[in-house]
C-alpha cells in the first residue's frame, strides 16, 4: 500500500488538461488529442510493478479492441523516459 494519500478526483470530476512525451513517437500528448473519443481510460503504470508485467498484454488486446470504437485509451507511465531502453523498445515490438 502507497505510503503517499490518494489525491484522487471526485468520480465525474471533467479531466485536467495535461501536457505529457509520448515514449512511442516523440510527439506530445495533450488532452486535446482525444477531444474526438466518445470515451477516454486512463490507465497509470509502472514497468516494474509486478501486475502492470502480469496485464500488459492484455491492455495492449484492449488498444487493439477498441481502436476502432471511439475509445481511447491512454497509459501514462510512473517510470522516467525510457524510449531509449533496450528492454523497452522490445516490449513495444511484441
Amino acid at each position: 500500500m502507497a505510503l503517499t494519500p490518494s489525491t484522487m478526483l471526485p468520480l465525474g470530476t471533467l479531466a485536467p488538461n495535461f501536457s505529457l512525451p509520448d515514449v512511442v513517437s516523440g510527439k506530445t500528448i495533450s488532452l486535446a488529442n482525444f477531444a474526438d473519443k466518445k470515451v477516454l481510460v486512463v490507465i497509470f503504470v509502472s514497468r516494474h510493478c509486478p501486475f502492470v508485467q502480469h496485464i500488459k498484454f492484455e491492455l495492449a488486446k484492449l488498444g487493439q479492441d477498441y481502436k476502432n470504437r471511439n475509445v481511447g485509451i491512454l497509459a501514462i507511465s510512473s517510470n522516467d523516459n525510457i524510449r531509449n531502453d533496450e528492454r523497452f523498445q522490445a516490449l513495444l515490438q511484441e
